[in-house]
């Protein structure tokens, strides 16, 4: 007997292999590569599920169940290689960062099936058995018995594992299990000895059923397991092996790979599927099961049995889909990938998914509402923003200290902040809003009598759902609710934590403003824990995002989003040029306001182009000592740099936007050099022109391929608000479909109506009716 397996088995406690490097379980950290197994053992946690997705980056130990749909070609002939090439290699992965994996697959009976066929068919061609025309792949497949392709095929299935494991330095074994090896005491303790000696060796078990001699798996029973006085599960098939084996040697994660998603609240392809990302035994009842898989022994009605079971003995379980790129490493990383078993889950916060249902049902109530009933809903948000004003700033000045505390810097923290002035301020621009939503929704754009009696008309309606990430800014939310409440949108807010006590204020705001229109689902804050990438990965719940914040968040975001349409603008590159007959005076003002009213907006000057006549003049000078004044750190440009023996420091680049009190100068020739450099370096967002030559003007605003083009007046003017829209969700620098400050107009998309008697495509086809075409004036 292997006293190393006793001792742990008696104390109840976990053995881990020689390979320890420095981990840490539940905030207490352990390291080095002699530490004493039994020791580290007792002073881990004692066995339960983790809590949370996030917290499956400290799994120490995997066991990783392949089922045979994973493995097995969708024609059921051989195996996926490709698809199982890369399961080893994130396996191999795990193992190399120090985790401890053990494999259960399938695959034996699918390997040994497609060697036998076509040796028997081989065989029956020579002795002309059958016709050609009678005798099929099909035919020879099915007559062949499970446990001869089995035992055919597990040492080909060995095999190649050994090669595909090899090539990442990782020594595997073979552990051949049967049901009477888990119910009788001896065979029992010799299994788990020889699975603890293994994984100290710093090898992988690869576990599989010895389905060559296995009884039939219909047969399933609970058993007291002998010697333990614990109830096993019946081994009918890899899902239940899997789950004892993990119970058994107290896995932190038992990963179960199958052809589906996850679990559905009923099957997938019946209408009100819903994905379970979170599942725990009370959500059985909830559940409707439907076949099994066609290729394996076990359905999804096994899979949850399994999961259950081994969640109950301190086990996190998650049952995804296996034909998925990086599984397993996205699953570890904490990504909402396949369904999530644990007991711990919080109730306290509604799924994202629910949320995201919600919020389609609410643009839908928002929709059926009078123009006027949604902007009451407006109004009355607006004048909470007034009337609980302390409560706001109360919030507001939690997220204040704790920033200060972690050291947020300045510029960070003047965005967070709120204020009465930036409440009454943001009132103004709410009712701005309510008053022009009378004419949003509904809004007929074009009216065409098609035929007599059939009338086309093209009307507004909202996008659906959107999903606006937001950083540091708590103003933010209120402005984006109204305008999603104008618009009749869906809403989800995902708000930065730095702003959590702002946002929650204000949020609650939001829903009382709904309630009073019976919308307070149409609008939520996500607060839970998921990460931005599953939200990007979303497609059927939302149907546009737009980020708000840095440009490397909205980098970041477009990156991220393959499916979702993102309406945003990656960088704020400005520039405002300075033309040779541009106004002294005019000039500084413009740049001046432009720089430092707040540099770190998106619309802030960034570049500063000067007309090479005013070098000679005073006006580079004058500009200099300003920006100097203000506190602004210059860098040149490489024409301005070669001008100047003594003079700023070159710019690295000319594409860059600094968000600060920095900026850049460069000297240029005439109009056309300076519309060559804004289109060459900058972003396509807000460009200015200060001149008094009003063709020299008309040039540049027509030639300026930039969402924002202005003469004589602060590149800050590029704001929603200040555009009379009364706020923005944003400001987008795309061509399709808006474009610049994105008002209630950029949050809406169009419908055609057709309304006629009893009109037939093939009576026009038949010469029975004619078209007229008519355009009609739009009411």
């Amino acid at each position: 007997m292997c006293y190393k397996f006793l001792m742990c088995l008696k104390s109840g406690t976990k053995l881990f292999g020689s390979q320890s490097r420095c981990f840490s379980v539940y905030g207490t950290t352990f390291s080095g590569l002699n530490v004493d197994k039994r020791n580290l053992a007792s002073a881990e946690r004692k066995q339960r599920t983790f809590t949370d997705r996030s917290q499956l980056k400290y799994a120490r130990r995997l066991v990783v169940k392949l089922g045979s749909a994973v493995i097995t070609r969708e024609d059921g002939n051989g195996l996926a290689l490709g698809r199982l090439a890369s399961i080893i290699e994130q396996v191999a992965e795990c193992h190399h960062e120090g985790r401890e994996c053990i494999m259960v697959t399938s695959g034996a009976v699918a390997f040994g099936r497609q060697k036998l066929t076509q040796e028997l068919l081989m065989s029956l061609s020579m002795r002309e058995t059958l016709s050609p025309s009678d005798h099929t792949r099909e035919d020879a497949g099915s007559i062949l018995d499970p446990r001869a392709a089995a035992a055919v095929g597990q040492s080909e299935l060995m095999s190649m594992y050994d090669a595909m494991f090899s090539q990442y330095n990782v020594k595997i074994a073979q552990v051949l299990v049967t049901k009477p090896d888990f119910y009788n005491e001896e065979t029992r303790k010799n299994l788990f000895c020889t699975l603890s000696e293994l994984i100290s060796l710093n090898i992988v078990p690869i576990v599989n059923t010895n389905d060559a001699v296995s009884p039939p798996m219909y047969i399933h029973d609970d058993t007291v397991v002998p010697g333990t006085g614990k109830k096993g599960i019946g081994i009918k098939d890899n899902d239940s092996l899997s789950a004892l084996l993990a119970a058994e040697i107290q896995s932190d994660l038992l990963i179960m790979m199958s052809d589906v998603d996850g679990i559905y609240n009923k099957p997938p392809w019946e209408d009100g599927a819903r994905m379970m990302h979170t599942y725990t035994s009370k959500e059985r009842d909830q559940v409707q099961f439907g076949q099994k898989s066609k290729v394996g022994t076990g359905g999804m009605d096994s899979k949850v049995n399994a999961a259950t079971w081994a969640m109950a003995r301190g086990v996190s379980v998650v049952i995804c889909n296996g034909m998925q790129e990086k599984a397993i490493k996205t699953i570890i990383s904490g990504r909402k990938v396949g369904t999530f078993f644990t007991d711990y889950a919080t109730n306290s916060s509604t799924s994202v998914d629910v949320l995201a249902e919600n919020a389609r049902t609410g643009s839908r109530v928002l929709q059926q509402l009078t123009p006027s009933e949604r902007a009451s809903a407006i109004h009355s948000l607006a004048d909470l923003l007034i009337n609980k004003q302390d409560q706001i700033l109360e919030a507001n000045n939690k997220d204040l200290e704790e920033a200060t505390k972690n050291g947020v810097a300045k510029p960070l923290l003047n965005r967070l902040s709120l204020s009465q002035g930036k409440l009454k301020t943001l009132s103004i621009g709410l009712k701005q809003i309510a008053d022009s939503s009378y004419e949003n929704v509904g809004r007929v754009l074009r009216k065409t009598k098609l035929a007599e009696n059939l009338m086309l008309r093209q009307v507004t309606v909202p996008i659906g759902v959107l999903l606006v990430i937001f950083e540091s800014r708590p103003d933010s939310l209120p402005q984006v609710a109204a305008l999603a409440m104008a618009s009749a949108n869906g809403l989800l807010l995902k708000g930065g934590k730095e702003a959590a006590y702002s946002n929650k204020a204000l949020m609650g705001l939001v829903k009382e403003s709904l309630q009073s229109v019976g919308a307070e689902d149409a609008i939520s804050l996500v607060s839970t824990r998921e990460e931005i990438s599953d939200l990007l990965a979303m497609e059927k719940h939302i149907d546009l995002i737009i980020p708000r914040g840095s440009s490397d968040l909205v980098r970041s975001i477009q990156k991220q989003s393959q499916h979702i349409p993102v309406l945003c603008h990656a960088e704020g590159i400005c520039h405002v040029y300075l033309d040779k007959d541009a106004d002294v005076a005019k000039a500084l003002k413009i740049v001046r306001d432009s720089k430092c009213d707040y540099p770190a907006a998106c619309n802030a000057m960034e570049t500063l182009l000067i007309h090479e006549d005013h070098m000679s003049g005073s006006l580079f000078n004058d500009i200099c000592n300003m920006l100097k004044q203000e506190g602004v750190k210059i860098h040149a440009g490489p024409k301005l740099a070669t001008q100047l023996t003594f003079g700023p420091p070159p710019a690295r680049t000319m594409r860059h936007e600094y968000g600060a009190l920095e900026c850049c100068i460069e000297v240029v020739k005439d109009l056309d050099e300076a519309v060559h450099h804004i289109h060459q370096f900058g972003s396509s967002h807000t460009d200015v022109i200060v001149t008094e030559n009003d063709g020299t003007a008309r040039r540049f605003l027509s030639a300026v391929d930039s969402a924002c083009v202005f003469h004589n007046v602060s590149s800050r003017f590029a704001d929603g608000f200040r555009f009379g829209l009364g706020a923005e969700v944003g400001i987008s620098t795309a061509r399709i479909h808006a474009r610049g400050p994105v008002g209630v107009e950029g949050l809406l998309t169009t419908k055609w109506i057709l309304e006629g008697t009893d009109h037939t495509a093939a009576e026009f086809n038949e010469g029975k009716r004619s078209w007229l075409h008519e355009k009609l004036p739009v009411e």
